[in-house]
């Protein structure tokens, strides 16, 4: 079930009147999540529960095992037993068709010919989400930073917890499965406040994102027939979809969480108003990136090693990272890119120079800082054509047909009213991003007037203020 679906909208109001009638009886209520969030995720395909239900089962047995054990080698035992079962299910079902056909092509560059295919089967959906997340509470349990949940259940409503459950925010159970203990009240202004955001990321996605992947699907599929000033509109239109869709997916997560009376951690930072692609990270996909620098790098070594571990560990987080968004060498491109971009900083100590929002204090940034973002975001854009490209070799071509003397030529655009709309929006949405960039979402600057979105038929897009 997607968050944009009819389906949903009748599943969220369902799912919330039933919750709160079951005030004050969290049992109940943690009970109805499990329910509502089995539900949801089953939508899609009801086999895909078992998967769920198997990595739920062998992570709360295992962290059970690890916090009674006495001796650190059972304990031990314990942890990569959950470790490997959920990197298993995450290896099969996401990468082995991958690994297969790159070992057949192996061979085949030595001019002898394997009759091995992959097997073919749809994706889990979100399995890179849970699997993550669950991974994260038996390593916790491990450290000695979180006691074994209390019941099953308890547990269940963590994992499956359906507002975040196949998109993110990957939530440490430290944070989030401790709530489920805690008695719920129904806050009216919690509610406003979760619907506002829902509002934000259905913006971001259907306003903003759907009308970006208009313009740059054409251009991406024929870059070949196009001269470089268009192949430059769809990597910035591309830019914008990506972030639009993933944090607008984060924002109706964390706004609908709010509903139920949870709290969910931001994901998304406004990236895009980075000075240098260390500020990036620490704003794009803020629960993944964590993820990887406490469970990763920092398990590694980090940065308090020699120099040539630490270029092992920054290449290795970046390329994990890349390759987690998806089995193809060019998500391997993607996050070596970004490592190459990220070591100099690190090297030189700058990968921290900017910890505190942009223009602090002030409506509009310094010449340095508005060239800076301007950099980092060109820079990120380099990312992204390996990211949407089909293949390395496409996104090689993409740069060839744009970086030459046809990027000041005239655009060649099939659909010149939608690009002009796209612009006067992505304009707007800019401005209220940079509005609001001080606060966890930019729509919190329209406390006092939630605004509503509504497009004709000829796609014309219209804003509404309302006073409350």
């Amino acid at each position: 079930m997607y968050f944009h679906s009819i389906d949903f909208a009748f599943f969220l109001p369902l799912v919330f009147g039933v919750y709160w009638l079951l005030n004050d009886r969290t049992k109940w209520q943690n009970v109805w999540i499990v329910v509502a969030s089995l539900v949801f995720y089953g939508w899609w395909d009801w086999r895909f529960l078992s998967l769920l239900l198997l990595s739920t089962i062998v992570d709360y047995l295992a962290a059970s095992k690890i916090a009674s054990a006495s001796q650190k080698s059972h304990r031990k035992n314990w942890l990569w037993l959950s470790i490997l079962v959920n990197l298993g299910l995450l290896g099969f079902f996401k990468y082995q068709q991958f690994f297969v056909q790159n070992f057949v092509d192996a061979f085949h560059l030595f001019g002898m010919t394997l009759d091995i295919r992959p097997l073919k089967y749809v994706l889990p959906v979100g399995i890179s989400f849970y699997t993550f997340q669950t991974l994260s509470y038996t390593i916790d349990v491990y450290r000695e930073k979180l006691h074994p949940a209390r019941s099953f259940v308890t547990f269940l409503a963590y994992v499956s917890f359906f507002p975040q459950l196949v998109a993110g925010p990957i939530e440490r159970a430290t944070h989030l499965l401790p709530q489920f203990y805690k008695q719920r009240q129904f806050s009216y202004d919690l509610a406003t406040d979760g619907c506002r955001q829902i509002l934000w990321g259905f913006i971001k996605k259907m306003v903003i994102a759907d009308r970006c992947a208009a313009i740059a699907d054409p251009i991406f599929s024929h870059y070949a027939e196009l001269p470089g000033s268009t192949l430059l509109i769809g990597v910035v239109c591309f830019a914008f979809q990506i972030y639009c869709d993933f944090s607008g997916y984060s924002d109706i997560a964390i706004g609908t969480a709010r509903l139920f009376g949870f709290d969910l951690m931001q994901n998304f930072a406004f990236p895009y108003f980075s000075r240098d692609v260390g500020e990036f990270w620490r704003r794009w996909h803020i629960s993944l990136s964590s993820w990887f620098k406490d469970y990763v790098y920092i398990p590694l070594g980090g940065s308090k090693v020699g120099p040539l571990k630490v270029l092992r560990n920054v290449l290795i987080v970046f390329l994990i990272s890349g390759f987690w968004h998806g089995a193809h060498w060019k998500y391997i491109a993607w996050g070596a890119w970004h490592a190459l971009l990220f070591l100099p900083l690190l090297w030189m100590k700058k990968n921290r120079n900017h910890i505190q929002t942009v223009a602090e204090g002030r409506t509009l940034p310094s010449l340095v800082e508005f060239t800076q973002m301007i950099t980092t975001f060109l820079l990120v854009c380099v990312g992204w054509v390996f990211f949407r490209a089909d293949s390395i070799r496409d996104a090689l071509h993409y740069f060839q047909g744009m970086l030459n003397i046809s990027i000041i030529q005239r655009p060649v655009l099939e659909q010149e009213a939608l690009t002009f709309t796209l612009a006067c929006l992505l304009s707007l949405f800019l401005v209220t991003e940079w509005l609001g960039r001080h606060q966890v979402y930019s729509l919190w600057i329209v406390d006092e007037c939630p605004v509503i979105i509504y497009e004709n038929r000829r796609g014309a897009i219209f804003i509404f203020s309302i006073l409350r």
